[in-house]
């Protein structure tokens, strides 16, 4: 990943530091096995550990880490709350979706087309400018972007030089096409 960044539209005042990253999310889940067989048998994500009828959160659950690479873990999952439990539903707050970001097109075009393959609903389509993004909800409902992000240069700006995102469709015919 490249170090280009943008220029804000507002400051922080004490900001975090240029190479502050979002580590990993951990979500809960009404069923490993389900999510397990989803993340890794349609994503392609790797088991890192899988942890059965252990406490967490004043109850016992089980608990899923997965990784694409070997990092310790981008996903994480636990049933301590939420075992056999119904999705979050529209109109409350809460977390709007997990951003998956794949290095090239290739890749993106490559998880796209094992969705497709499994009858995977694709939600929405979107090229935003600064990337192209796939919306898909997962096993429990919850929302993933899975996206690539264009070339830095390549990135849509105003004329006062900040971030100008599009809201155009994707082209998924054409990204299916990517090798």
């Amino acid at each position: 990943m490249s170090e280009a960044s943008v220029e804000p539209i507002a400051r922080a005042e004490h900001p975090l530091p240029a190479g502050t990253r979002i580590g990993h999310v951990h979500l809960r889940t009404a069923d490993i096995d389900r999510v397990r067989a989803f993340y890794v048998g349609v994503l392609g994500f790797d088991v890192i550990t899988e942890l059965r009828d252990i406490p967490g959160w004043g109850t016992t659950g089980d608990a899923l880490f997965l990784s694409a690479g070997g990092y310790h873990h981008h996903l994480g999952f636990n049933t301590w709350k939420s075992a056999g439990g119904p999705p979050q539903p529209d109109g409350v707050c809460g977390l709007h979706h997990v951003a998956i970001l794949f290095p090239t097109r290739a890749d993106l075009a490559a998880v796209v087309r094992r969705l497709i393959a499994a009858d995977w609903p694709l939600r929405q389509l979107a090229d935003h400018g600064t990337h192209e993004a796939v919306y898909i909800s997962d096993p429990d409902g919850n929302d993933l972007e899975l996206y690539w992000d264009r070339p830095f240069e390549e990135w849509p700006r105003t004329e006062e030089g900040h971030l100008a995102f599009a809201g155009g469709e994707l082209d998924l015919d054409d990204l299916l096409t990517t090798q």
